[in-house]
């Protein structure tokens, strides 16, 4: 895999002896890339593990995908997804980026993924301990539940590289903070720190840094021990209040993400973050 530039600090989910250990956790290079740990309690426990930063490279999204078939297909009690102490997921890895048709690949590869773990008939918690930005974000967003630690921070910043969200934001974001808050976020790009992200919605529960993962899987395993075959139909209704309007809407976002890569600001946003971080590119909207 190609070196990968992303929106965040550097970071590596760690190991403990105990898993480096298991085989189950840990088998070929595809399948470590995204961990799936089934508990005693009836919990499944998904880790995302690509370091430095996790970024979200079209590996990273096919073996989450395949992870999220799994987990529809023989459903668990509930679902906890997980990254990095310092970095939830970076989004995606924007070395791979380049024109109309690597966009169209990339949206693919998102969209798959993200709407797999959207669909899992189980409550599916993010448990966001640090960055959740771009595909990152869209991630926590397809889950059906954001636990944020002190130090988590979201963001959009697609707009940063002259392009748009691409892993389902435009219309999830819109679904969690309304219209106009979600067109804030994205136009500016800015990013939300944890308590304002409660605040707005975009994020449902606020805990101490280091009690994150604890009270992910408090919660997880409390629904786990419930009537879960009930809670998926429940999830399916809710879910289905606006699943036409949802569908019509991801199919013409990955329209126009592919679309976007025309345009001479994607050109120089992409190379600009690439050659000197985020933020520093001059566009000239065209």
């Amino acid at each position: 895999m190609k070196c990968s530039k992303e929106w965040g600090p550097d970071s590596a989910p760690e190991r403990t002896e105990s898993d480096l250990r298991d085989p189950l956790r840990y088998g070929s290079t595809m399948d470590s890339l995204v961990l799936l740990e089934r508990r005693p309690d009836g919990v499944a426990v998904v880790t995302l593990n690509n370091p430095k930063v996790n970024a979200l490279s079209q590996a990273v999204l096919e073996r989450l995908h395949a992870v999220a078939r799994e987990l529809k297909a023989k459903p668990p009690g509930a679902v906890v997804i997980t990254g990095g102490e310092r970095i939830f997921a970076a989004g995606a890895d924007i070395s791979e980026f380049g024109g109309p048709a690597e966009a169209e690949m990339i949206g693919g590869a998102f969209h798959r993924a993200l709407d797999a773990i959207a669909v899992i008939p189980r409550f599916v918690i993010a448990a966001v301990s640090g960055f959740a930005l771009g595909g990152g974000c869209e991630l926590a967003l397809a889950c059906d539940y954001r636990i944020a630690s002190e130090k988590a921070v979201f963001g959009q910043p697609e707009i940063l590289l002259g392009i748009i969200p691409g892993g389902g934001g435009t219309q999830r974001l819109t679904r969690v903070v309304g219209p106009s808050r979600a067109k804030e976020l994205m136009i500016t790009g800015r990013q939300v720190k944890a308590h304002e992200a409660v605040r707005i919605g975009l994020a449902d529960e606020l805990v101490p840094h280091d009690q994150v993962h604890t009270r992910a899987l408090a919660l997880a395993g409390e629904i786990a021990a419930g009537a879960t075959v009930a809670q998926g139909m429940i999830k399916g209704l809710v879910d289905h209040a606006a699943a036409s309007q949802l569908a019509l809407g991801l199919d013409e976002e990955r329209r126009r993400f592919t679309e976007v890569f025309v345009t001479y600001d994607s050109r120089t946003g992409v190379r600009s973050f690439l050659e000197n971080g985020p933020g520093k590119a001059t566009f000239s909207g065209r």
